[in-house]
């Protein structure tokens, strides 16, 4: 006779946080100044005005558009807001810097108000490792300094095969 296969992870009192369930939804577009620079060195006023007041503001509806220069340039601030102007009317949302950025401030802005510390408080806790998506190393950092005060156990991987990264210790009882 057979034993029985028990999948001792389902029931164990683990919890796991998959941060793939917290990276942004919106789809996400680049505005390199760097494209409208003469000679990738200069930003002439109305050369660039006059460009983008031809430029297809439309194909940003309802995307982050993230606003930076690549190329290694003096760039007056005043032009990332000209663009940042154009292209609100269309935007979900305009942001300065690249969209590595924007997403490693979006996660830590979902982290910090969607995942309630007091949900995983004494908890043995799972920070899943393997993702689809690109989540950047922030956001595992700024769970686990969510997490540390409260919860009995940080964990790092699958629950196969984890990696420890807190543990609280116990407590000693006084006879």
């Amino acid at each position: 006779m057979a034993k029985e296969i028990v999948n001792r992870v389902a029931k164990s009192s683990l919890k796991t946080i998959n941060l793939e369930r917290y990276f942004p939804k919106e789809k996400i577009s680049e505005f390199d100044l760097k494209d409208y620079l003469f000679k990738e060195l200069i930003l002439k006023e109305k050369d660039f005005r006059a460009a983008l007041k031809v430029h297809d503001w439309v194909q940003y509806q309802d995307r982050v558009l993230c606003v930076y220069c690549s190329a290694d340039a003096i760039v007056p601030i005043w032009a990332y807001i000209l663009v940042a102007s154009y292209a609100e009317p269309y935007a979900h949302r305009v942001v300065h810097g690249y969209p590595q950025d924007y997403i490693r401030s979006a996660m830590y802005e979902s982290i910090r108000t969607q995942i309630d510390p007091e949900d995983y408080r004494d908890e043995r806790v799972i920070i899943k490792g393997c993702s689809q998506k690109p989540v950047p190393n922030s956001a595992y950092v700024d769970l686990v300094t969510k997490l540390r005060p409260v919860a009995q156990s940080i964990m790092f991987g699958e629950a196969c095969s984890t990696v420890p990264i807190f543990k609280r210790p116990r407590k000693i009882a006084m006879k």
